[in-house]
C-alpha cells in the first residue's frame, strides 16, 4: 500500500504530514543493520541510565499499528483514540473497524512512533531511541485529507487526559494561527501541564524563505528542523526563527504496519527523534519542567557557530549529551557557546614629550663624562706643548 499524499485539507487546513512518504508496506524482509542517525549515539551510554520505562509519549498522527512486531508491547490502546471515526463505529472484529487510534492506512504515525519506542528485535539494528516508553496513539489525519487544526487541538486534549508527559506532532499547517486558536489553546494547555511538545517544522524549504509553520512556531514548542548526514540542514526542511534544533531527516529507518520497516525522509522523523530523547529526559530528571528539558536538548546540540540559526536552530541534537546533565541544575534557556578567550588588548604605546628623569640624569651624566674626557686630552696636551717649550729654550 503506497503512502498518502503530503497536505491535507481541512476545515482550517491545510494541515500536511510532514514526511515524503517514499516507502510501502507490509515489508517482507528487515532492514539489516543498524541506520546511520543511531550509528552515531553510543546506546549503551545513552542507556545507562534508562531507556524512558514509564514515560507515556502521544503520537498525534494518522494513527500507530501496533501489529508490528517492535511496536506491539509499545503502544497503549487503551488509551488511544480515533478523532475521523465515530465511536459507534467500533464493536468490528476487523481492524479497520477500530476506534483506539491502532489503525494507520498511510504508514505515517507508524513510523513516526517506531523512532520513539520500537522495541529491539532480532535481525534489523533499527530500535527507537527510548525502547521502554509508552506511546499513546491518537489518529487525527488519514489519506482522505481529513486532518485539520481543530481535530489536532482534540488530540492533544485527549493526550493530556491520557497522561501524556510529551507530545509529538509531525504535521504542519502555514496558515497563520494565534496563541488564542483552539490549536494554540490546546498546546498552552499542554505546556501549563509540563507536557513537552514536540513539532516538525515542515518541508517547503527549498524556496529558501523563512516562514512559521504551526504549531511548531507556538511559543514553549520545540520545533525541529531536519539534518543530513553532514550535520547540515537537509534542502526540504523549512527554516525560520521558530526552529530550535535540527535532527537527522535523511534516508530515516523505521517501523511500518503490519511487519518490517523502511526509509523515508522529512521533518516528520527528524520530530519523533527528539521526542525519544525527551522522552528520556524525563525518565532520568522526573522533576524538571517542560522547558528545562527544552533547553537541555537545544544548550546541548551539535553547533557550528556560537548561536542559533534559523535553518538548524540550537545546532543538531546530541542524545548522549543531552543526558549528561546535573540534575540539581537544569538550563532554564539555552545560552550562546562563549567562544575561544579573547587576545589580551595590546597596551598603547608611551609617547613621551619630554625626557624623564632617569633619562636627563643619563645625558647629564654622559655630558660630565665627555667634558672630562676633553679637559683631560686639552690638560695632557698643555703640558707636552710646556714641556717641549722649555727643551726648546733650553738648548
Amino acid at each position: 500500500m503506497g503512502a498518502a499524499p503530503p497536505a491535507f485539507a481541512g476545515e482550517a487546513g491545510p494541515v500536511g504530514l510532514d514526511g515524503s512518504g517514499e516507502c510501502t508496506f507490509p515489508m517482507k524482509k528487515q532492514i539489516e543493520g543498524a541506520p546511520w542517525p543511531l550509528q552515531r549515539v553510543l546506546l549503551d551510554e545513552l542507556w545507562q541510565d534508562t531507556k524512558g520505562k514509564g514515560v507515556r509519549v502521544a503520537v498525534i498522527d494518522t494513527g500507530v499499528d501496533n501489529d508490528n512486531p517492535q511496536l506491539k508491547a509499545a503502544v497503549d490502546a487503551s488509551a488511544g483514540k480515533d478523532l475521523l471515526k465515530p465511536d459507534k463505529e467500533a464493536g468490528s472484529d476487523d481492524k479497520r473497524g477500530r476506534t483506539d487510534g491502532t489503525v494507520d492506512e498511510v504508514g505515517h504515525g507508524t513510523k513516526v512512533a517506531g523512532i520513539i519506542a520500537a522495541r529491539p528485535r532480532e535481525g534489523t539494528g533499527f530500535v527507537g531511541l527510548a525502547p521502554e516508553s509508552t506511546i499513546i496513539p491518537i489518529r487525527q489525519n488519514d489519506e482522505k485529507n481529513s486532518g485539520n487544526d481543530r481535530t489536532m487541538a482534540a488530540a492533544i486534549d485527549h493526550a493530556i487526559a491520557k497522561g501524556a508527559q510529551v507530545i509529538n506532532i509531525s504535521q504542519d499547517t502555514t496558515k497563520p494561527l494565534t496563541t488564542q486558536s483552539p490549536l494554540g489553546q490546546a498546546v498552552q494547555r499542554a505546556l501549563d501541564k509540563e507536557i513537552v511538545v514536540v513539532a516538525s517544522a515542515g518541508n517547503d524549504g527549498l524556496d529558501g524563505k523563512l516562514k512559521n509553520t504551526y504549531p511548531a512556531a507556538f511559543p514553549g514548542v520545540l520545533a525541529v528542523a531536519s539534518s543530513d548526514r553532514n550535520n547540515e540542514r537537509a534542502a526540504f526542511s523549512q527554516a525560520g526563527e521558530f526552529v530550535g534544533v535540527a535532527a537527522p531527516g535523511v534516508d530515516v529507518v523505521s517501523t511500518v504496519p503490519g511487519n518490517g520497516q523502511c526509509i523515508d525522509n522529512g521533518t516528520s522523523f527528524s520530530a519523533p527523534y527528539v521526542a525519544g530523547v525527551a522522552a528520556l529526559l524525563k525518565a532520568k530528571f522526573p522533576e524538571w519542567k517542560a522547558h528545562q528539558i527544552v533547553a537541555q536538548i537545544q544548550q546541548t546540540a551539535e553547533r557550528a557557530i556560537n548561536g542559533r540559526d534559523d535553518y538548524v536552530g540550537w545546532g543538531v541534537v546530541d542524545p548522549v549529551r543531552a543526558l549528561e546533565a546535573d540534575p540539581a541544575h537544569p538550563p532554564q534557556a539555552p545560552q550562546a557557546d562563549p567562544g575561544p578567550p579573547k587576545p589580551p588588548a595590546p597596551e598603547p604605546a608611551h609617547l613621551a614629550m619630554t625626557e624623564t628623569p632617569q633619562e636627563r640624569r643619563e645625558r647629564y651624566a654622559t655630558y660630565v663624562l665627555g667634558i672630562g674626557v676633553v679637559l683631560v686630552a686639552v690638560i695632557s696636551g698643555t703640558a707636552v706643548v710646556l714641556r717641549d717649550t722649555r727643551r726648546r729654550r733650553a738648548h
